[in-house]
């Protein structure tokens, strides 16, 4: 029997429309319509020729119903600017990562959630908050996968074909989900997680809306605090700082140059012709669309890593694990990239580490 949701998820993964999947599969725009609402179900011979125009195995249509992750709980940044299209495209991503998580949840114990949500903070209060809940105070944040997942935070990969998102967050149920577009610069995807993690815990409650420029702002503006909180900032920087002085501080923090001169200034230590300047001179230097010599080391997955070592100790193939879900092992790597290549790859070691908070265990 052929599940619906799932023609739907497999097509707007693809980006297609109905009319282009009809073009794709040779078949009739109506009775794909059809098959999607349930209103008819495909034979044997049209699933094969939709699961070939989709590049999904026959078997993922015949799963049970999918939920795709909540349009409503997503704050896009670009919304207005992104082709709905690449949108759907990014959430059905998501979607197959949440599955993902079901599958790995029902064989190890994973953190539990550890947020708070904050609706009411301003965004400099409100990542003092999280810094004090998680005994951060002052030092400067660790490895963000590692920190977020560590809190219960499920982390996964934007696919590389989903390059005009830049990131997004949302609560399924009481989970919260960060989908990371993992070719942007080590210290951008640091931001990125700030970011993300600032819209869960202060967008979630009601109290701000969700999307908009405003909750962009906000959002970014918990980043720069979660990442550089003030005393730190204040302690470390001088008051109208070069730009070699921003270069050589800007790895106290691990964040862009861009960055850490837009905390300097929100901070009072530039005056906004001094801020104007220093963005000039870095811009001219490279440093407004990239990071010259910046962070080489990505930050990667200590969940999925160890998730992956365990299975593959049991004799269990990253390509076991995608049958079981009905995708292609090239897709499963789509939801990865970045975070566990090697790991998934099965070549070289994945990052370790000691057991803690963020440890799992097989559920016996």
């Amino acid at each position: 029997m052929v599940t619906p949701s799932r023609i739907t998820l497999a097509r707007k993964r693809r980006g297609l429309t109905l009319a282009e999947l009809s073009k794709h599969a040779a078949v009739s725009l109506q009775s794909l319509s059809n098959y999607e609402t349930g209103r008819t179900t495909p034979r044997p011979p049209t699933v094969r020729r939709i699961a070939d125009a989709l590049g999904f195995p026959e078997q993922f249509f015949s799963g049970a119903e999918v939920d795709e992750l909540p349009a409503e709980g997503i704050s896009w940044r670009a919304r207005t600017k992104t082709p709905p299209r690449v949108l759907d495209s990014a959430r059905a991503a998501g979607t197959l990562a949440a599955q993902l998580y079901d599958w790995i949840d029902e064989r190890f114990r994973l953190p539990e959630p550890d947020l708070p949500s904050l609706g009411k903070p301003d965004p400099e209060t409100a990542a003092e908050m999280v810094r004090t809940r998680w005994d951060l105070a002052n030092s400067p944040a660790p490895n963000m996968v590692h920190l977020l997942e560590a809190r219960g935070v499920r982390v996964f990969s934007l696919p590389p074909d989903s390059l005009e998102v830049d990131a997004f967050a949302v609560w399924r149920g009481s989970v919260p989900f960060i989908f990371l577009n993992t070719m942007k610069t080590v210290e951008r995807s640091r931001f990125d997680a700030a970011h993300e993690l600032g819209h869960l815990v202060m967008h979630s409650g009601g109290e701000h809306p969700c999307t908009g420029p405003e909750a962009e702002r906000q959002a970014n503006d918990f980043a720069s605090a979660f990442l550089m909180p003030a005393a730190s900032v204040l302690g470390h920087m001088p008051a109208g700082a070069r730009v070699d002085q921003i270069l050589e501080g800007k790895r106290i923090w691990k964040v862009s140059a861009m960055a850490l001169t837009y905390r300097m200034h929100d901070l009072g230590l530039l005056t906004d012709w001094q801020y104007r300047s220093t963005c000039a001179d870095l811009s001219a230097r490279g440093y407004r669309t990239d990071e010259p010599q910046g962070l080489r080391k990505r930050e990667t997955s200590q969940i999925l890593t160890k998730v992956f070592q365990g299975l593959r100790a049991k004799g269990v193939r990253p390509s076991d694990v995608a049958d079981q879900l009905g995708v292609t092992a090239e897709e499963m790597k789509k939801m990865l990239f970045g975070l566990t290549v090697t790991t998934v790859e099965g070549g070289g070691e994945g990052s370790g580490g000691r057991r803690g908070r963020g440890a799992l265990s097989l559920v016996r």
